[in-house]
């Protein structure tokens, strides 16, 4: 089969090759999807540059890239209770290919006539879910979202916008192609163009309110611009570091506030889905389905398109989602 691999730890732009691969086979417990799409995620990157921690590490010397995918039951081992020609998602290993073994516990079932574009990144509504329920932000209050165009905070805005949550979205630059207050942001703040500070700006934009939540995907000297336009009580969750840069903070801009910084671990990330988990991923997966959900979609990909699904991950986030279709 084909798939889309690497063999040494490096940066996706160089590393990366489609290559032909044996079929996986499967053990008990065990079931072999045929692969229909695919997302291109941040996250995926990272994997590519051993940058997580473990268990989730590339195992050489060829390992198949792409940690979450959408595909058909095509067969099952011992003791799987699925059927063959049932569409699952899933966040494991191996999703860049054309068929991939994942065991069963952590496959997500979904309905059969689901867009598959959307089941192949079943990841981001569900980060995006848990973001907003742990910032804490309550009806009438503001969160910020860095990295406005990027899947995941479109996805945070229409989830806030359903709760009566305002967003301020902030962006490098704005472009026109995608109307980020269609989605649910308040207000947009739109970096290059700023001729005050961020704490300004943010204080004038909530009438002086200041910010609840964080959901910061980027890091850098607005992180801590952001953290010190926190009102008391306020959260911040780091779930990206798209910047190379740092930013300070001093002990008060933290105690005087009580605030709260905390780290976002995608709630599969280290274990699989259990039966509690299933009320919330049946409601998120009939939202994230709903036509006027929107989910913008930068490209839909064959694998040997991978370079240029990559680069535009990397340089084009307002572009959308890039895809893989198998």
């Amino acid at each position: 089969m084909k798939a889309i691999v690497f063999d040494a730890i490096g940066s996706p732009r160089d590393v990366l090759y489609l290559h032909d691969v044996p079929m996986p086979r499967i053990d008990d417990g065990e079931v072999l999807v045929r692969m229909v799409s695919a997302s291109v995620n941040p996250g995926d990157f990272l994997f590519i540059q051993n940058l997580y921690p473990e268990p989730k590490k590339p195992h050489f010397p060829r390992q198949i890239a792409g940690n979450h995918g959408a595909g058909i039951v095509e067969a099952v081992g011992a003791n799987v209770a699925l059927k063959p020609g049932t569409l699952v998602a899933f966040s494991y290993y191996n999703s860049w290919a054309e068929y991939a073994a994942v065991p069963a516990e952590w496959l997500i079932p979904l309905p059969a006539d689901y867009p598959v574009e959307r089941a192949g990144q079943m990841v981001n509504p569900i980060t995006a879910w848990d973001l907003l329920a742990d910032s804490r932000v309550q009806p009438g209050q503001w969160l910020a979202v860095t990295a406005g165009y990027s899947s995941v905070s479109t996805m945070v805005m229409q989830f806030a916008q359903r709760r009566d949550i305002n967003v301020i979205a902030l962006v490098r630059r704005s472009y026109d192609r995608l109307d980020l207050k269609a989605l649910g942001a308040t207000a947009i703040l739109d970096l290059s163009g700023l001729k005050v500070g961020i704490r300004e700006a943010v204080m004038d934009m909530t009438d002086g309110a200041g910010l609840n939540g964080i959901i910061d995907n980027v890091g850098g000297p607005a992180s801590g611009e952001l953290i010190r336009t926190l009102a008391m009580g306020g959260q911040m969750i780091i779930n990206g570091g798209m910047s190379t840069e740092r930013f300070e903070l001093h002990n008060f801009d933290v105690l005087l506030s009580g605030v709260e910084i905390r780290a976002n671990i995608y709630r599969f990330f280290f274990s699989p889905p259990v039966e509690a988990d299933r009320p919330v991923l049946r409601e998120i997966v009939d939202i994230f389905g709903q036509p006027d959900f929107h989910v913008p979609v930068g490209g839909i990909h064959p694998l040997a398109e991978f370079e240029l699904a990559v680069t535009n991950s990397l340089d084009r986030a307002d572009l959308g989602k890039q895809i893989f279709r198998m």
